[in-house]
């Protein structure tokens, strides 16, 4: 097999280890000529978000009903911060949704909003805008396409967000670091920042489990994030911590 790019590796291996139930690193790295080093984190990433489980030497599938019940409290839980968030944003509004599966849940809450402008930089996002009854202005950023993200990226992207001024970004995150900000396993950051750098107002979307993760790479800082929006399995410090910063929490029904 030739290699591919990260993400359809990664499908790749999700497939495998749901139709074979194990697979061992040594595999892989053969499968897609690639390291072993570069598989482990492969799996690392996959663990991380709950597709798979890393036994010493491989992985294995998650039990079916551990999947199902993981997978319907977070569609839950996204469901319902991306519903709080989208109370903020009154008709005739500009405003961005950045991709991914958090942010995405904001644009079915947007049919009851008059003559806003959207800007986004992923096509499902897109996709999604086109079909709303009351037809918002859809732009999209162009630029790069990113498969490890499925947006695009870039400097042309970049270059065509700096040709108008929002009201709003409604942007999500891999994880918080409670004392500098959001965080990415995505090392490409910089269209996030030039979002943040052309709205009036920055509004987080994000899963309390993902606060305190270890990630390396800081995408916003607290000093250009407005508010937060969460589920209500926060802690009380964390809210405190994040409240210090001057970031506004906002808290939506935890999935049981």
């Amino acid at each position: 097999m030739t290699k591919r790019n990260t993400q359809q590796r990664r499908h790749s291996i999700i497939k495998l280890v749901n139709e074979q139930g194990e697979v061992s690193v040594d595999e892989l790295a053969n499968l897609f000529a690639t390291s072993e080093v570069t598989i482990r984190k492969d799996l690392a990433m996959l663990e991380t978000h709950g597709l798979l489980l890393r036994r010493y030497g491989g992985a294995v599938s998650v039990p079916q009903e551990m999947t199902q019940i993981a997978s319907e409290k977070l569609s839950l839980n996204k469901q319902a911060i991306a519903a709080k968030a989208a109370l903020l944003i009154r008709d005739h509004n500009r405003i961005i949704i950045d991709s991914g599966s958090t942010t995405s849940g904001i644009v079915q809450q947007l049919n009851d909003k008059r003559g806003l402008v959207v800007m986004t930089n992923s096509l499902q996002l897109a996709n999604a805008v086109h079909e709303l009854e009351n037809e918002p202005t859809l732009l999209m950023t162009g630029g790069t396409w990113d498969p490890h993200s499925e947006s695009f990226q870039g400097q042309v992207a970049e270059q065509v967000l700096r040709s108008y001024n929002f009201d709003q970004l409604f942007i999500g995150a891999d994880g918080i670091d409670l004392n500098r900000g959001t965080t990415t396993f995505n090392e490409l950051t910089g269209l996030s920042k030039v979002m943040a750098e052309m709205s009036r107002e920055v509004v987080v979307l994000l899963e309390s489990t993902k606060i305190g993760r270890r990630i390396p790479n800081l995408e916003l800082p607290w000093d250009v994030i407005n508010v937060l929006v969460t589920d209500d399995n926060i802690t009380q410090d964390a809210v405190d911590t994040i409240s210090a910063h001057g970031v506004r929490v906002i808290l939506a029904p935890f999935a049981n």
